[in-house]
């Protein structure tokens, strides 16, 4: 005989307690605490071996060197430099988690699937979070110091013939790498997004409220142009926000590579949030079956990733070309080794542990094992960007210490806060959805 499958409840809305804001905002508190004695320990000397910081004599000479042209060999660099390195990585790293919210649940519109509807509220939140980074990028270009540590190619006369600081290669692009153009591109990429988001949002929330079947179909459009423009500009974003880092060095593998590292660690997020949210007595309508279908994507998109990231560094060690070579020689046995170690834990968390974990399907409906997966894959891929963007940014200064762990933790917190904000705004289940039905008795 046929089991029949009980409907859970679908009115739950989820409670941000007082109680737990102010966790997040003590946690981002201690993130900054941790910056602030981390940047004194390091300035002071007291914490500065290699493989961490650089030197005090190094740090206390920061502003006025900060930014001089020759930097791509690590000279010059400063705390300061670290400092804003770990800003524009943290904030690229949670902009792509939360745009991938977006991502996600456009991509299901349009195959008009079915099996997300009960969790679709968890994506749907994360791009509230979206201005956060967007305005922290946004305001570390404008400003000069901060812009040329972060950007080599933004030097006074880098792209100028009659200058001693003329760069050839730097030159060739300046048809992409204006500053009109370059700071136009930014605004279109964060204002569009975040444009799209609240339209989906707006309709899914009217939905709720009057059970149309238009507000679907709205949405469902709103969605079709995300993912048209998203198609360009993921890969446009990778070059301007990573690529344009390490001015001389190109890859056209790396808007793919970008973008699946942003994926996998936004399907992980979402995962992790929604284990939490089951662990806290809410979303009993998520089954095991949804979750072993979010498992796969997670599972599947490790591999591609690491397919990518293979790609691009074997073409590269094949052809042994030292303008393409030097990217990964930075990162290997450059600037004292210290980059090798992030290195190689990115793809040890990123493919290796996802490999074995999440093969199994018992393992995909495993809580405890699926945790354990969405940790490995997002500080994984925070290896990931860290290996990205370190290097061109922070040179000879680059560590994991106490500002990487403050920055981090600032941002995670931030990010909770506001996520968790949002979802207390709605109903936890899309409860007027078409698919919702089909959802909540998936099974596979």
């Amino acid at each position: 005989m046929a089991h029949k499958h009980e409907t859970p409840s679908v009115e739950e809305v989820f409670e941000f307690s007082p109680e737990l804001k102010r966790k997040f905002l003590l946690g981002g508190i201690i993130g900054l605490v941790l910056v602030a004695v981390g940047a004194f320990l390091v300035n002071s000397g007291i914490w500065g071996p290699e493989g961490f910081a650089g030197g005090a004599h190094e740090a206390a000479h920061g502003a006025e060197h900060a930014g001089g042209h020759g930097e791509e060999h690590g000279t010059g660099a400063t705390l300061l430099h670290r400092i804003v390195a770990n800003l524009w990585m943290n904030s690229i790293y949670f902009l792509g988690i939360s745009v991938v919210g977006v991502f996600f649940i456009s991509y299901n519109y349009v195959a008009k699937a079915g099996w997300y509807t009960s969790f679709k509220r968890i994506p749907e939140a994360f791009p509230a979070f979206m201005w956060i980074p967007s305005v922290l990028i946004l305001g570390l270009f404008l400003f000069p110091t901060t812009r040329h540590i972060v950007m080599h190619w933004t030097h006074e006369g880098i792209m100028d013939p009659a200058s001693h600081h003329y760069d050839k290669i730097i030159a060739s692009k300046e048809w992409w790498l204006n500053m009109p153009f370059y700071l136009v591109r930014l605004v279109a990429y964060f204002v569009i997004w975040y444009y799209l988001w609240t339209q989906i949002r707006k309709n899914s929330l009217l939905e709720d409220a009057h059970g149309d079947l238009a507000y679907y179909t709205k949405s469902r459009n709103y969605a079709k142009v995300f993912l048209i423009f998203f198609a360009v500009t993921s890969s446009t974003a990778a070059w301007d926000l990573s690529m344009a880092i390490d001015t001389h060095w190109f890859s056209t593998m790396f808007g793919w590579y970008h973008l699946a590292s942003w994926h996998v660690a936004g399907l992980a997020a979402i995962m992790l949030v929604i284990l939490t949210l089951k662990g806290k007595g809410y979303l009993a309508g998520v089954n095991l079956s949804a979750l072993q279908d979010l498992g796969k994507l997670m599972f599947g998109f490790s591999v591609f990733w690491t397919y990518v990231w293979f790609s691009q560094f074997l073409l590269i060690f094949y052809a042994n070309l030292p303008e393409e070579t030097i990217y990964f020689r930075e990162r290997i046995s450059g600037y004292g080794g210290r980059y090798f170690a992030p290195f190689i834990t990115s793809l040890i968390l990123n493919f290796i542990f996802p490999l074995l974990v999440l093969m199994a399907r018992g393992s995909k409906r495993s809580f405890t094992l699926l945790k354990l997966s969405c940790w490995a894959i997002l500080i994984g891929h925070w290896f990931d960007f860290y290996q990205m963007i370190m290097p061109g940014v922070a040179k000879d200064q680059g560590g994991i210490g106490l500002i990487e762990w403050g920055t981090t933790l600032t941002f995670v917190c931030a990010f909770a806060y506001v996520v968790l904000t949002q979802l207390a705004k709605a109903n936890l289940y899309a409860k007027n959805h078409p698919f919702l039905e089909e959802s909540l008795h998936h099974d596979i």
